[in-house]
Parts: C-alpha cells; structure tokens; sequence
C-alpha cells in the first residue's frame, strides 16, 4: 500500500451493491394515480380495513391475514407513497399488484380530499343501498296497504252475501208459512 490509499472500489462504485429500491423505481409499471403521496391522518382506516381485506381475498383467490396485516402495517404511517408499497407488494401480489394498488389509491385519495375521511365511492354505494332499501320499504308498504284494502273488500262482500242469504232465508220463511197456511202445496 503506497502513499496510505486503499486500492479498488467502494460499495458505492460497485454495481453488485446497487440500490434495488431506486432501480425497481425506475424498471416497474405503475398507474398515474400512485404519483401522488396521501395524508393518511385524513384517512379513516376503520372504513377502508374492510374493503382492502375483501379486495386481497378476491384477487388471490384465498384469505391471506399475514398480507392483509402487511398491507395495514404499511399504510400505519401519516404520509404514504404508493409507488413504495406497490413495491413491497409486488412479491406477494404478483400481477395483481397492480390492479389493486390503482383500485386501493383511487380509493385513499378520494378518502384524503373527503372531509369525512372516507371515499366518496363508499358514500354513494352506501346511499344507493340506503335509497333501495326505502324503496323496498314502500314497495312493502304498499302491498300491505292493497291486501287490507282487498281484505276489507273481502269483508264487505261476505257481509253483503250474509245480508242476501239471510233475506232469501226470510223470504223463503215468509212465502212457506204463508203458502202452507193457506193449504198450497
């Protein structure tokens, strides 16, 4: 060793210790939705848990709960970016990584610009269901209200018939007693 120097090359200069992050940043596919970071602090994870546990379980074909977890481990901290996690995701979900992290972003970003913290999609899905079911409920509603009315047509009728049977039963009586007083046969 001449003049105190170190001979060869640094971790740094060697292409065997590159940086996999930064070249998998610049090799993968990734949807235009996951170039922006989401504030998960205006997130409520409570309501997207749900969705992202059933999303998983499609896509995979089978309920994965070491995934899951993963999946909520990595969005447990106050700004995420999706290009990362997509990343992360990429060995577990394979071709389906993509799908879910543009369907999943989609969903966060719409959740981040709500003021109640959660994707517009799941509010209107939700009054969809909310308006379907009054429907369902008038519907209900008004057939209960046409058999009362056709039962009480029903008991009218019968009522009517009752009322003529029991004037022929007096008719009859009446023209019996007369006729067979009289001697008429």
């Amino acid at each position: 060793m001449s003049g105190g120097f170190f001979r060869g090359t640094s971790a740094d200069q060697d292409t065997r210790f590159s940086n996999k992050h930064a070249k998998l940043l610049k090799t993968q596919k990734f949807a235009s939705e996951l170039d922006h970071h989401v504030d998960m602090s205006k997130v409520k994870m409570d309501v997207m848990k749900p969705w992202i546990a059933t999303r998983v379980t499609e896509l995979l074909g089978f309920e994965d709960e070491v995934l899951i977890n993963f999946i909520y481990g990595l969005l447990d901290v106050k700004e995420v970016d999706g290009k990362h996690i997509q990343i992360q995701l990429t060995g577990f979900m394979e071709k389906n990584t993509i799908k879910f992290m543009k369907e999943l972003w989609s969903l966060l970003l719409s959740a981040q610009q709500n003021a109640s913290g959660v994707p517009q999609q799941f509010l209107d899905a939700k009054e969809a269901e909310i308006q379907q079911r009054k429907a369902e409920e008038a519907r209900i509603a008004q057939e209960i209200q046409k058999k009362r009315e056709k039962d009480e047509r029903d008991t009218e009728l019968d009522k009517h018939k009752m009322m003529i049977a029991s004037t022929i039963i007096r008719f009859i009586s009446f023209f019996t007693s007369t006729t067979v007083g009289r001697g008429y046969r």
